[in-house]
This record gives C-alpha cells, sequence and structure tokens, in this order.
C-alpha cells in the first residue's frame, strides 16, 4: 500500500510529495481547486492551502479533507506520461 512520506509546498498551489515506494512527483493542487464543496472552499486561500500535513500516509488539512496516496501517487505518475 502506497503511502504519501513527504510534502513540500512549491508555491502557486503546488505541492512536491514523496511516497513509500520512492518515487516522487509534483500536484498542482489548481486541479483540485476546480472543484467545488465545503471541504474545498478554504483550501482557495494559498496560506489555508499550505497547511497542509501528512497524517497516516494521506495529505490532509485542519479542516478534515484529507486526500488518498493512492489517487495522488496516480495523478502524480500520469503527469509524467502525458
Amino acid at each position: 500500500m502506497i503511502k504519501l512520506v513527504s510534502a513540500r509546498y512549491l508555491g502557486d498551489f503546488r505541492l512536491w510529495l514523496e511516497f513509500s515506494d520512492g518515487s516522487a512527483g509534483e500536484f498542482d493542487g489548481r486541479s483540485l481547486l476546480k472543484r467545488q464543496g465545503p471541504l474545498l472552499e478554504p483550501l482557495r486561500d494559498e496560506a489555508y492551502f499550505r497547511r497542509c500535513f501528512i497524517d497516516a500516509g494521506a495529505l490532509c488539512w485542519p479542516n478534515g479533507l484529507e486526500l488518498s496516496p493512492a489517487r495522488l501517487h496516480e495523478r502524480v505518475h500520469q503527469l509524467e506520461t502525458l
């Protein structure tokens, strides 16, 4: 099972993510912000977006939003093949 082991803010709603399988890549959070929902609204503020942290291998924010490490891994590696 893939877990997130490190997340570093790069600026402009982008994160550098490192995974338990040794792979890494950039996640563009702007794609996430195209969606609607009460948990996503606070992330539109860049200062709040930067407050992400890792909990049990998932990418999280203080409001309870949690992104699946497997899905993030998929998205990061999709960009490499385009």
